[in-house]
């Protein structure tokens, strides 16, 4: 049997989550091409992998554990057995896409010479089926069917109206369903009860449009129980609105077989049950993620060295690090971190949603800045340890205006590696009318005392220090 070099796609135009456009953007993939290594080994190809040769006998079983997770994948979404196996024995294409997505992602693995196990295909390919299903609704099978090509469309029979963006046939039908009337004009019983929640229908066909299979949830079958089981759990009416139009896929999990065993896990994980209300309405995508998604994320706290506990707090306060791909995101803004000198595990417990900025949008412009203006990198170090919300402000909005505004005040630049805290207060009500009043007074006071102390303390810290700074014999007289 020959072997085979690893194989590359055509360059594609990736959307949030790794999905690709099929309803709007012609998806710009191609199918795959396996090149010999005899000819083009060491060529330099632009943007071509350069991994070790694979089998054909691994390539072929790779195929295989492939077309596994497709099948239960799209039996997850209801589809028989049989028209599974029919979209599987249609999608060549497409499986080999999914062959060639792995490649990319365990690139390092392949570099060792080190095959795959089961779980690691699984955790791989899982996530993105999920990003594509959130993107194509129920188009998935005709994603999958006609790949590299978006599904055809189908012609309206009416032209669509201005004020309706064009949508491909499927979607167009669930859209219009929202706002179908009986005889006696009423709308469907589930789109009654949503505007009873406090949705309109702007509202509701606009979570239509991203995810049409919500205008075919049955009430009683699938919305009501959902909602009412999240009202029970604490979460206020108020929030129904925006949790569905987040998530509207929870409506179409079960309630028993899915939502509240996932729940149990996260659980043992550590979630504090009590706080359910507060992370669902942050992130109700985490109740319908896959458990190998969510044991990915929790894998990585463990490395980085946190505990089960504290575990449990991040999950709680910041439900949203399951999304993120451990490879891709998770562990690179971990090392740019370290890079720095931080410590991770204390840097994630303080701060876990630093680790959703993006290094080269969010990270790189920020250490840059303080570089730039005469901090050192383990000046930067100690004030992202000491400070770990630092790297979530804006720079044009946030960093820059209080740095100018801290150039005029009394205080040496070392003042905000002891306390970047600084950069938290507000300018306008609270670090310039502070000032103004200490400056008033003809004290100073360490920054710290300047923005930390309440209202009555800073009151006081003023008076305490004006009074020391009073010659004894003045004191006296």
């Amino acid at each position: 049997m020959r072997d085979f070099c690893v194989v590359r796609s055509a360059p594609f135009v990736p959307l949030p989550g790794g999905s690709f456009s099929s309803s709007r953007t012609r998806v710009a993939f191609t199918r795959k091409v396996v090149f010999c290594q005899a000819k083009f080994a060491g060529s330099g190809i632009e943007g071509s992998v350069s991994l070790k040769v694979v089998p054909a006998t691994l390539l072929a079983a790779e195929k295989e554990e492939a077309k596994a997770v497709l099948t239960l994948f799209l039996k997850k979404q209801g589809l028989s057995n049989v028209v599974a196996a029919r979209t599987i024995n249609k999608s060549d294409a497409f499986i080999d896409h999914l062959v060639s997505r792995l490649h990319i992602v365990h690139k390092s693995r392949y570099l060792v010479g080190r095959e795959l196990t089961t779980l690691e295909i699984r955790d791989a390919l899982i996530p993105y089926l999920e990003s594509l299903l959130e993107e194509n609704g129920n188009l998935i099978v005709e994603v999958v069917e006609s790949f590299p090509d978006p599904p055809v469309k189908e012609k309206a029979v009416s032209p669509i109206p201005p004020s309706e963006p064009s949508l491909d046939g499927k979607k167009l039908r669930a859209v219009s369903r929202v706002t179908e009337v009986d005889p006696d004009g009423n709308l469907r019983p589930s789109i009654l009860y949503l505007q009873e929640l406090g949705m309109d229908l702007d509202q509701i066909k606009g979570i239509t449009r991203r995810f049409p299979s919500f205008a075919y949830y049955s009430l009683e079958g699938k919305i009501k129980p959902v909602v009412e089981f999240l009202l029970d759990l604490g979460v206020p009416k108020s929030d129904i609105p925006n949790i569905l139009h987040k998530r509207p896929q929870l409506c179409g999990i079960s309630l028993q077989e899915n939502i509240i065993p996932t729940m149990t896990f996260l659980e043992s994980l550590g979630v504090d049950k009590t706080q359910w209300a507060k992370v669902i309405c942050r992130f109700p995508a985490m109740l319908t993620y896959s458990r190998q998604k969510m044991q990915a994320s929790v894998d990585f706290l463990y490395d980085i060295g946190l505990s089960s506990k504290n575990i449990g707090k991040v999950l709680t306060r910041w439900p949203n690090i399951t999304s993120y791909s451990v490879e891709d995101k998770l562990q690179p803004t971990a090392e740019y971190f370290r890079s720095l000198g931080v410590d991770i595990s204390v840097l994630v417990l303080r701060a876990p949603q630093t680790l959703g900025l993006s290094i080269e949008a969010n990270l790189k412009p920020v250490t840059e800045f303080f570089l730039e203006n005469g901090y050192s990198k383990e000046e930067v170090g100690t004030m992202i340890s000491r400070y770990g919300a630092l790297y979530t402000f804006s720079l044009t909005e946030n960093l820059i205006p209080k740095w100018e505004f801290f150039l005029t005040m009394d205080y040496s630049k070392p003042e905000l590696v002891k306390f970047p805290q600084y950069f938290g207060y507000s300018l306008e009500e609270r670090i310039k009318p502070r000032y103004a009043l200490m400056k008033e007074c003809g004290v100073t006071l360490l920054l710290n005392q300047l923005l930390s102390l309440s209202g009555s303390n800073f009151d006081k810290a003023l008076k305490v220090k004006m009074k020391n700074s009073i010659p004894e014999q003045d004191q006296i007289s």
